[in-house]
């Protein structure tokens, strides 16, 4: 007999240092690893328990696979995900149909991160992975997709993305955004900082700098093979940015 899936994770314990590894991505209720590059419950599990309420509202504009969505109904979020792809959005809503009675209203719908149809000062937390530029391409031609553009027409469209998440958050609430680097001719492009300071520039002041370690990295043997051939270092970690308004 199959070993029955729990709800909620087991021995969890909150992170307690800016540097974060989860070498198991995390395996309960209906999570799992096949929308590719989503992140492991456990970021979302941490940035909600640490930076909001019971109650409280917490907003994605980059739902994806619905990760952060499981994890506000488990931990008695309301919630709000947005995604400009309408294949997210059913997938997403599909993970939340599981059975726990939560008291919370979990809503998810297609639309721009750049324009949310939300109030001014509207939410509780904001924790989203958008992509990172087109490493990773999420739609075949949507309008609007960021995962379509490369480094520079990405930031000029980040920095609209930021505006917005400064309107709709709360004063003295917390904003989580997960962003990682890529390389480009052998050099390093440092999306993730560039992305920070496009908040900062918003109006975010940054309270923490979190080093997130990657496993399972796909084509893993096939660069580690380059990495020696050609001299460079493989980038196996990811920036988790807190800001507050």
């Amino acid at each position: 007999m199959a070993k029955k899936i729990p709800l909620q994770p087991e021995n969890f314990e909150l992170e307690s240092t800016t540097v974060w590894d989860f070498p198991v991505r995390g395996r309960w209720a209906t999570h799992d690893a096949k929308y590719r590059g989503n992140w492991s419950p456990y970021i979302p599990r941490n940035v909600i328990l640490r930076y909001s309420s019971e109650g409280d509202t917490v907003l994605d504009s980059f739902v994806g696979g619905g990760t952060t969505a499981v994890e506000a109904k488990l931990t008695g979020r309301n919630f709000i995900g947005i995604d400009i792809n309408p294949l997210a959005v059913d997938l997403s809503v599909k993970k939340c149909a599981f059975e726990y009675d939560s008291g919370v209203d979990i809503s998810i719908l297609q639309g721009d991160a750049r324009q949310l149809p939300l109030d001014k000062e509207s939410v509780d937390l904001i924790c989203t992975h958008p992509p990172y530029a087109n490493i990773i391409n999420y739609s075949d031609g949507i309008e609007g997709d960021l995962s379509l553009l490369s480094m520079k027409p990405f930031l000029a469209e980040m920095g609209k993305v930021a505006d917005e998440f400064y309107r709709v958050l709360k004063k003295d609430k917390f904003c989580a955004v997960l962003m990682g680097d890529t390389r480009k001719n052998g050099m390093v492009q440092p999306l993730a900082f560039e992305t920070m300071r496009l908040f900062e520039l918003a109006g975010f002041k940054t309270k923490e700098i979190i080093i997130k370690q990657q496993h399972n990295c796909k084509a893993t043997g096939f660069w580690k093979t380059n990495s020696v051939k050609y001299n460079f270092l493989l980038l196996a970690h990811e920036y988790l940015f807190v800001f507050k308004k």
